[in-house]
């Protein structure tokens, strides 16, 4: 389902359509908006497969910012230039902007009530296992890859070791291991591509 052909994708028919999906995504978000961009991007809406979303998450993840506003600007921007980048920012935005207002007015003087505490508790476990529920569905976009089933899990085991272990700032993952994986899925593709040229 999430490789279909381009010409069998659909992708958001107008601003009006890129704002307020946009708008239905960060208004499902409580407590991380990044498994359900996952889900209505990829597997409902079918706007980009695994594997673009997995890259485009990738480029948002290392630009400054909210990586789901990143996100949502570079799909804004592509399908409608400057003016989507904006509708779809707007939209991730404006209406949580409103219910957080509301919610921070409605909750300022209960934060400590036992019950307030034990809900956004467990609102952060939630949240813990939505992201582990998503970084395993996107697995399935690193096929092919060109570090192969153990070269990624090899990558991503270091980098889960420097931040959970050794408490890398994320910078210097960043630029270590990311600048170095980089450069080195760029030489095997260069050889594969020229090792290709050869046989041609």
């Amino acid at each position: 389902m999430n490789n279909l052909p381009d010409a069998a994708r659909r992708g958001p028919t107008s601003l009006r359509d890129l704002f307020f999906s946009f708008s239905w995504i960060a208004l499902q978000g409580f407590g991380g908006v990044m498994a359900i961009v996952q889900r209505e991007l990829v597997e409902k809406r079918q706007w980009l497969t695994a594997a673009e979303f997995l890259e485009d998450w990738a480029v948002a993840q290392v630009l400054p910012g909210p990586n789901v506003c990143n996100l949502a600007v570079l799909m804004g921007d592509r399908c409608f230039g400057a003016r989507g980048a904006l509708a779809a920012a707007a939209g991730l935005m404006l209406f949580p902007s409103v219910v957080v207002l509301a919610l921070a007015a409605f909750l300022f003087n209960m934060l400590d009530v036992p019950m307030v505490q034990g809900m956004l508790r467990g609102m952060g476990a939630v949240s813990a296992g939505l992201i582990a529920g998503t970084a395993l569905k996107l697995t399935s976009g690193l096929r092919g890859h060109a570090f192969g089933a153990a070269g990624c899990v090899a990558l991503s085991g270091l980098t889960l070791a420097g931040a959970a272990v050794l408490h890398v700032p994320l910078v210097w993952l960043l630029l270590g291991l990311g600048v170095s994986g980089t450069l080195l899925a760029w030489r095997i593709l260069w050889l594969q591509a020229r090792a290709a040229g050869h046989a041609v």
